[in-house]
């Protein structure tokens, strides 16, 4: 089929922000200590953070990270976590104790060594407004006042200037310690703002959302003046209390409207016009949903290896197969499409439990999602142009994970170009099980093509796949990977082949 893409100033989308491919990690199982922070291991270094996984993290330029939860955050006190003494938690969230060895100042190191911006949740379930300003005191302030002095005798003489910061995580949920009502959250979160903002009044502002329009209209009304962003999470294979992946063919089955919560938010916002003042900030995201039974439920597991035991099975590499790859690509792709709106979307976890990063004691995996990360931040362009096609978009029929035929398109195309220099990139997926797909571009009308053909622009095509849908990278073993290939000069008419169940990108580069 035929796909043109218009890449002059008169068809751009926007140009999209870093941040939408940024990441979270969690006091949860092995994100944290055994995973990141280890002191005890060979491949750690001198600060206790492990090289192996630092150079993953800056290979796919980690652009913000967002800390430390996450559920884990409504029973945590910062300040317990500073400073020479640490007193361990016994963690409610997730049931274990907490040694605090790693809080504030080893986070603000973590995200200097990676080279990202650090983006701090706040505790909304039995914190206090005041814990949340002080917190901003410790982090922002030059030297005024007990919570800066703190850090200075700490050894932190200059403050760590964090810009972003989540008031909560999903106290909208039963399943969060310190959950509020609609009321209570709007008064909160007003409350909460007010003070942080006296504090720094740069610091920008999100708070935990939900597409329930009467949750976000009470939420708005009150507090959006202050607020900056507006935080949305998903998980669509939902695997907490049972770890039944979805088939590859389940997981196409997911694709279909996967931004209708962007588009929910985005209906609310505009219709109290705040659609200019504030953004959607996706700031938890995966396919899978992390496995942690009998913790969330009325009825508590005792047993540890009724509740604990059972996480290990998030750690099982055989899950994440090409359905993954292929169902985050289609999410970034529509992020993209929607970056007027969306600025900042963080995959859940980065490490270990449902990451893109698996780490063990003598090295790491990098999961199939990884390189579509990889393939993402340093393949594609930064501003996001328009594309269509006269043609209808092949369609394939799946079963979901209930059983129920769905009908997806089997193409999802995303068209890129670069903000500092010439030449385009299409992110095109292919979800077809065991099908190639055939695609023409057609480029800014025939003009353009004369013009790329008589330069010599060369067609450059990165993939990622594997041998089956149900590939997957573990220990000694990798079925995934960015697979390139040169198709020559680029030609009117010339068609390029997307292997099944694949993410591509396609560039398109004048000749130098």
């Amino acid at each position: 089929m035929t796909i043109a893409v218009n890449a002059n100033s008169k068809r751009v989308i926007g140009k999209r922000s870093p941040m939408l491919y940024g990441h979270f990690i969690e006091h949860f199982h092995r994100q944290i200590y055994d995973g990141i922070f280890d002191p005890s291991s060979p491949l750690s270094d001198e600060d206790g953070f492990r090289t192996d996984i630092i150079e993953a993290m800056r290979r796919i330029k980690v652009p913000v990270l967002r800390w430390p939860g996450g559920c884990f955050v409504s029973s945590y006190h910062w300040k317990d976590a500073v400073g020479p003494v640490r007193q361990p938690l016994f963690d409610k969230a997730w049931r274990v104790e907490d040694p605090n060895t790693f809080g504030t100042d080893e986070y603000i190191r973590l995200c200097a060594k990676i080279g990202c911006e650090p983006y701090i949740c706040t505790n909304a379930g039995t914190g206090t407004p005041e814990e949340m300003s002080d917190w901003v005191e410790y982090c922002n302030l030059e030297n005024e006042g007990r919570y800066a002095k703190q850090r200075i005798a700490n050894g932190y003489e200059k403050p760590y200037k964090v810009k972003y910061w989540s008031i909560g995580n999903e106290n909208y949920g039963h399943w969060e310690i310190g959950a509020k009502s609609a009321d209570e959250w709007g008064r909160l979160v007003r409350e909460s703002a007010k003070m942080m903002r006296h504090v720094d009044p740069e610091a920008q502002l999100s708070a935990a959302a939900l597409t329930d329009l009467d949750w976000n209209i009470n939420l708005l009304k009150n507090c959006g003046q202050y607020l900056d962003w507006i935080s949305i999470h998903q998980y669509w294979d939902m695997m907490a209390e049972v770890n039944e992946p979805a088939s590859y063919e389940e997981c196409m089955a997911f694709t279909k409207n996967i931004a209708r919560s962007v588009d929910e938010v985005r209906g609310i916002l505009t219709a109290m016009g705040l659609e200019d003042s504030i953004k959607i900030a996706f700031d938890e995201w995966n396919l899978r949903s992390w496995h942690h039974p009998n913790v969330h439920t009325i009825r508590l597991g005792v047993d540890r290896n009724d509740y604990l035991s059972p996480r290990d099975k998030n750690d099982v590499n055989t899950t994440y197969t090409m359905a993954d790859a292929v169902f985050s690509a289609c999410f970034l792709n529509a992020m993209n499409r929607n970056c007027d709106l969306v600025g900042m979307a963080n995959f859940a976890p980065i490490l270990n439990t449902r990451g893109c990063i698996y780490s063990y004691d003598t090295g790491i995996v990098l999961r199939s999602t990884y390189h579509v990360f990889d393939l993402y931040v340093n393949y594609l362009g930064d501003t996001v142009v328009d594309l269509w096609t006269e043609e209808k978009l092949p369609t394939m029929c799946v079963l979901d994970k209930n059983g129920r035929e769905t009908v997806v398109e089997a193409l999802d195309l995303l068209a890129t170009k670069w903000s500092d220099r010439q030449g385009m990139a299409v992110a095109a997926v292919n979800k077809q099980t065991t099908a190639a797909q055939e695609i023409t571009l057609w480029t800014d009308g025939m003009e353009s093509d004369e013009e790329r053909e008589k330069t010599g622009a060369q067609v450059i095509l990165y993939t990622v796949e594997g041998a089956g849908p149900d590939s997957y990278n573990d220990r000694d073993r990798e079925e995934v990977r960015i697979e390139q290939k040169s198709l020559g000069a680029f030609r009117r008419g010339m068609q390029i082949e997307l292997a099944p169940h694949s993410v591509n990108v396609i560039q398109i580069i004048p000749a130098s």
